[in-house]
């Protein structure tokens, strides 16, 4: 699987996120913190998209996609450990969490993979 198949998603679920956030509760970091990952995620992933329609890899945007991932799980993990709420702490938290191991695999791995050119 290649990265920018998770990254879109889960960048559009963190700017969702943080617009729900805002209406819901008025809170403008909520909204700040979507829209900036969130925003962030999805150019990583199109780097990404557009490296690979090309038969190369974007490390450029493998690391951002890492480091925003391994920082919400920081941030929101120790939100969760505060407040105890599941909702969006410990969701975002665990989300976060996956993306961060799965990246750090592609970055094991040599990034995506291609397949063989057929002619």
């Amino acid at each position: 699987m290649h990265d920018f198949c998770f990254t879109i998603p889960y960048g559009l679920m963190l700017v969702c996120g943080g617009i729900i956030g805002y209406a819901k509760k008025g809170s403008t970091a909520s909204l700040a913190g979507g829209l900036g990952t969130g925003f962030l995620l999805i150019l990583a992933g199109y780097l990404s998209l557009q490296a690979f329609h090309k038969r190369k890899n974007s490390y450029f945007a493998l690391i951002i996609e890492t480091a925003c991932a391994a920082i919400l799980t920081w941030v929101m993990g120790q939100r969760y450990m505060q407040t105890s709420k599941i909702m969006p702490a410990g969701i975002v938290a665990g989300i976060s969490g996956l993306m961060t191991i799965f990246y750090l695999y592609k970055i094991v791995t040599g990034g995506n993979h291609f397949p063989p050119k057929t002619e």
